[in-house]
């Protein structure tokens, strides 16, 4: 490989919703990569972005997933958590890139690598599409993971999204300590002091 440009693509997922982890994948891939249908992940579905993240750890010279739990979002910001769960990723790649792509128009600091923002880079380079399958399959399973824990929040259907039906179910039975202290909805319930009966 000492021949070969490296390069990685950074993406991730999970700044919107108002529970869990922010995620954010790195992925280096090889020249001969085969990955048909490798687009962006919000484009595929559910059933296809898992089949491509097996594909994707097969065939990569190195990757690595990522993130920042809810106690950094509410210290950091979700901006900055997001940062530092791809500072994170890049930084874990047991092969060290030359240049990173990063999706949107935000270097993290302290890459200690090359980079360069790429708007909805996610679309348009390849390394960023698989990061971005790779922090968007990591990111559902917490969700899946959350789901089996606390079923009447429906974290398997929404994915955490403040959605009307997540709404509701905060409502009726509280905020959890997954959930992101700082963003509106679950902020409100707080200060009303609706929080789940862990009992």
């Amino acid at each position: 490989m000492n021949d070969v440009f490296l390069t990685a693509g950074v993406d991730e997922a999970g700044r919107g919703p108002l529970v869990g982890s922010v995620f954010a994948a790195a992925v280096i891939l090889p020249p001969d990569h085969n990955l048909p249908g490798l687009t962006d992940s919000k484009k595929l579905t559910e059933k296809k972005r898992d089949a491509l993240a097996i594909q994707i750890k097969e065939q990569a010279i190195a990757w690595c997933v990522a993130s920042a739990n809810v106690a950094e979002i509410a210290e950091l910001n979700i901006l900055h958590a997001t940062m530092l769960a791809m500072t994170r990723a890049v930084q874990g790649l047991a092969v060290k890139p030359q240049k990173v792509w990063i999706d949107g128009n935000r270097i993290p600091e302290n890459l200690k690598v090359a980079a360069e923002a790429v708007v909805k880079g996610d679309s348009k380079t390849i390394e960023i599409s698989a990061a971005s399958v790779l922090a968007k399959t990591a990111r559902d399973a917490e969700m899946y993971a959350l789901a089996e824990r606390y079923p009447q929040y429906g974290f398997d259907k929404h994915k955490g999204y403040g959605t009307a039906a997540h709404l509701a179910a905060l409502e009726k039975f509280g905020a959890l300590p997954e959930h992101r202290q700082d963003f509106a909805p679950v902020k409100m319930l707080l200060a009303q002091g609706k929080l789940f009966d862990i009992q």
